[in-house]
């Protein structure tokens, strides 16, 4: 399965700071750009199996699942 998600690096002093646009909570930071971009994707993926885990249905209950797209625009 591919995902898209919205990377954003900022450099703050000697270092830079990475999140994901889309999903709260996912951000870290690395001492060079490529070190922030690669934390980013082990942040994300942490992230995405974590709620998988979390939200796992119980013993006999029932999940409906299905594909949600969504068309976004940027100003």
């Amino acid at each position: 399965m591919r995902r898209q998600f919205t990377a954003n690096y900022k450099k703050t002093g000697s270092w830079y700071s990475a999140w994901v646009e889309e999903i709260p909570g996912v951000n870290t930071q690395g001492e060079t750009l490529a070190k922030a971009k690669e934390n980013l994707k082990d942040a994300l993926l942490l992230t995405l199996e974590t709620n998988r885990l979390l939200n796992a249905p119980k013993r006999g209950q029932k999940i409906i699942k299905e594909d949600l797209i969504l068309t976004i625009s940027r100003p």
